[in-house]
């Protein structure tokens, strides 16, 4: 398992922009705009971990701007923690059977979310290629929310 990112919601790109760069003096190290999403995310590492990040090696912050305006209530604006897994399946089935709920189950091979005992959502990423579609993921229904 390895660390990737922690996501943060923000309601002002340009202010957080310049507060976590300007500012905190981390940097831009990638950006990806989705139309059909109405979102940007942006992806910052520090200074020092620029290089290696560029190439999925560090730590990075996920900014996620929503186009379109919400009151972020309960910590929504906290989004996540991000693990790359080496299998999704066995890491999901180990936790299922440790008694953790799959609130959104890797049906696609690819992604899963659970939570933590304090609520915070944490996504699982499949390292390398999804993997093929597999029972009983593949049918299994949300539960809750991430």
């Amino acid at each position: 398992m390895r660390y990737l990112h922690t996501m943060v919601r923000v309601k002002d790109l340009d202010a957080s922009l310049d507060f976590y760069c300007n500012k905190l003096g981390l940097v831009e190290v990638n950006r990806y705009e989705s139309e059909k999403g109405r979102f940007t995310l942006v992806f910052l590492a520090a200074p020092e971990d620029a290089a290696a990040a560029k190439e999925k090696k560090a730590p990075l912050v996920e900014l996620t701007y929503n186009w379109d305006t919400e009151e972020y209530q309960g910590g929504r604006n906290f989004g996540h923690l991000a693990y790359q897994v080496d299998d999704i399946y066995a890491l999901c089935a180990k936790l299922q059977d440790a008694g953790v709920v799959i609130n959104r189950p890797p049906r696609d091979g690819h992604m899963a979310f659970i939570r933590s005992p304090d609520g915070i959502s944490i996504e699982l990423l499949q390292k390398g290629e999804s993997l093929a579609p597999a029972e009983p993921w593949a049918s299994m229904e949300n539960t809750g929310s991430w």
